[in-house]
């Protein structure tokens, strides 16, 4: 029999990937071959997760806590997760309004897909986690660009999102601490948003799931400042507080009847999150917090190392950005086209980061670099690319 290919469906062709993991990739197999490559292209801490609650998911496997939960998640963290959200958000939230999930992009997708129909529209911050255009036109949603000006520290203007919405527009993202970019929302963004979505009665999706990670400010939390939780879902989780990337733990909070739909989602795709990392994550959130204010000053330090360096890079321009743990700068003046550049660091200077118009088209002239790494690797890294751009700009 001759063999063929059998056609994928449509709606494949609409799914984008996440370019961090293509670069890992890559970074990987060229250490396979011997090369030594600085890693700046991922964005997970690098940090261990706290021996407390490792404790926790040990103690949870002894149990025998390894049995199918309810899809929306046990009780025990869904009470836990309500009395977080109620301590740094200041909102009284109830255990129905509460999904978990396995990570934050299930939790993302789900919302998406139970709220969009083909044609609706989505306002994106651009440069954007690729997630949220990814499923809206997996869907058949049109995603709509909102553009984020590094003059205003990667914030927009509240006249250009206002001037984008129509008659068709379902659902604002909002992220903050923001990937890629670590700009934040002040609260005074917040108060002008909110304003915005009552008057034009559409959802907000805020994604903080950077919440802790906020430096020269107390984090703005959208869900917590806006007062309007019938509009407003928010989505959180382990993996960046917590150095929990692996445990894949996410959550989100909304309106019962979506958190309703959202389950059946996550009921007719994953099932449900693994019982011990949900144990584990009870100890996340109820437990001691030393690790996690230890985690945020380290990422500080590393930030005002990295910002200060690359300002130091002839033709870069890197602003400071308020919160997550990423820089974005400006390289435009060597090499507009990102992408090129961002591959010439990686096969010559042994540098993996990824270029900015992979977040979207108002990321084109930039890179995206976490500092989730070492002091001593940051430096190193900052040593290669200057002589690797200097060469460049020479070439």
């Amino acid at each position: 029999m001759r063999a063929t290919t059998f056609p994928l469906a449509d709606s494949m062709r609409r799914l984008g990937t996440e370019s961090a993991f293509v670069v890992l990739a890559r970074a990987k197999a060229l250490e396979a071959q011997g090369r030594s490559i600085i890693h700046l292209e991922i964005g997970e801490p690098d940090f261990n997760t706290p021996e407390h609650i490792k404790d926790a998911a040990i103690r949870s496997l002894h149990a025998n806590r390894t049995h199918y939960t309810p899809a929306a998640g046990i009780m025990e963290l869904r009470t836990a997760i309500a009395a977080y959200v109620e301590r740094t958000r200041g909102v009284h939230v109830s255990t129905d309004q509460i999904v978990v999930t396995p990570g934050a992009k299930p939790m993302i997708a789900a919302v998406l897909m139970a709220l969009l129909n083909p044609g609706d529209e989505v306002i994106i911050p651009d440069p954007a986690y690729p997630a949220y255009r990814s499923i809206t036109t997996y869907v058949g949603a049109t995603p709509v660009s909102l553009p984020l000006l590094e003059a205003k520290d990667f914030r927009f203007e509240i006249e250009t999102l206002e001037a984008s919405i129509t008659p068709r527009t379902k659902i604002l993202v909002l992220n903050s601490p923001h990937n890629p970019t670590g700009g934040i929302l002040t609260p005074g963004d917040i108060a002008a948003i909110a304003d915005v979505v009552r008057r034009h009665d559409i959802m907000v999706i805020s994604d903080e799931i950077y919440s802790r990670d906020a430096y020269d400010r107390p984090f703005a939390s959208y869900y917590g400042l806006a007062n309007n939780p019938e509009h407003t879902i928010l989505i959180d989780g382990c993996s960046k507080t917590w150095a929990m990337t692996g445990w894949r733990l996410g959550f989100g909070v909304m309106p019962a009847y979506i958190a309703e739909a959202a389950a059946a989602l996550i009921l007719n795709t994953v099932s449900c999150t693994a019982t011990f990392v949900q144990d584990a994550a009870i100890q996340a959130l109820e437990g001691p917090d030393e690790a996690v204010q230890a985690m945020c000053t380290e990422f500080l330090r590393r930030r005002n190392l990295l910002v200060a360096g690359l300002n130091k890079i002839p033709g870069v321009s890197c602003r400071t950005p308020g919160g997550a743990f990423y820089v974005f700068p400006n390289v435009s003046r060597i090499e507009p086209d990102d992408i090129k550049l961002a591959n010439y660091l990686l096969e010559t200077a042994g540098v993996a980061v990824l270029g900015g118009s992979t977040f979207g088209p108002h990321g084109k002239g930039f890179l995206r670099l976490s500092y989730a790494n070492s002091e001593e690797n940051l430096r190193e890294a900052l040593a290669r690319m200057t002589k690797a751009l200097a060469e460049y700009r020479g070439s």
